[in-house]
């Protein structure tokens, strides 16, 4: 190996360091801080001083914290289902059933997506005043399948389009329905999609903020996110940045842990052979 390749090599690798110091540093120092209190808060450390839990002790101790885990988690996983199941069935006819205009309909799919939620907040109150689901969590649920469902179904027909025709052709001689072609027969190639577009859309409802303010009103009805950003302090002088980052944390954490669990599953269906002849 010349000398040119050993700098390229090093450069790379000091290239990725800089790269995951610079993810990684923001997250480290919350939890630095989520260990801090007092005078400590304002100190600049970049490595542990002490462990003190009290944080942690008063967040998951708080009146309603917990409850709003509790309905962030509730949400999220409603969110996934009903996106995941709509998206699946949207995404067969888009993919499988030949209709005039299924291209232009598919774009509008796509171009819904680029609306920013602020531009259609005031429309989406009135239809949920008009439901009668305002201040509960069906109101976040709706809300949140709206705005997932173009993605998930962009990402869901594409993948569906690389499946063999000869599979649903072997199953339609067969006599199998439509409904058992997409449970029985794609659901299983479709699964490392699923876990990749269920994923983002988990990670999405839990990390939404504007939505679940605008939509609740009562401290138990609150999502993690409003919860953390509505801390307050001793005194309206003062911002609790220990207790803020404990909660950061401790709803972080489940987060990255889910995600390194799923790539696994990714990987390992990706890599698994789909069809056997």
């Amino acid at each position: 190996m010349n000398a040119m390749s050993v700098l390229k090599t090093i450069s790379f690798y000091l290239l990725v360091l800089v790269i995951v110091v610079f993810a990684v540093f923001p997250f480290y120092y919350a939890i630095l801080t989520s260990f801090e209190t007092g005078t400590a808060l304002f100190e600049v450390n970049y490595l542990p001083q002490s462990f003190d839990w009290s944080n942690y002790a008063t967040v998951l101790n708080g009146r309603n914290f917990p409850r709003n885990v509790l309905n962030s988690v509730f949400i999220a996983s409603t969110t996934v289902i009903f996106a995941l199941f709509l998206a699946v069935t949207a995404s067969y006819a888009l993919a499988r059933v030949r209709f005039r205009g299924r291209g232009l309909l598919l774009m509008t799919i796509l171009a819904v997506s680029m609306f920013p939620q602020i531009a259609v907040l005031a429309g989406l109150f009135e239809l949920i005043r008009f439901l009668g689901i305002f201040n509960t969590p069906w109101a976040m649920i709706l809300s949140y399948v709206i705005f997932t469902l173009p993605f998930t179904v962009w990402v869901l027909t594409t993948f569906m389009r690389d499946l063999p025709v000869e599979i649903e052709e072997a199953a339609i001689v067969d006599g199998a329905t439509p409904w058992i072609i997409i449970t029985k027969v794609f659901l299983p190639l479709m699964w490392p999609a699923l876990v990749t577009t269920g994923l983002l859309a988990f990670i999405g409802a839990w990390n939404e903020f504007l939505f679940a303010l605008t939509f609740t009103s009562s401290e138990t009805t609150r999502t993690v996110p409003v919860a953390i950003a509505l801390l307050s302090g001793a005194s309206q002088y003062e911002t609790p940045w220990g207790t803020i980052m404990a909660a950061s944390v401790i709803v972080t954490v489940p987060l990255i842990l889910l995600v390194l669990f799923f790539q696994r599953k990714i990987v390992a269906g990706l890599t698994a052979g789909g069809v056997k002849g």
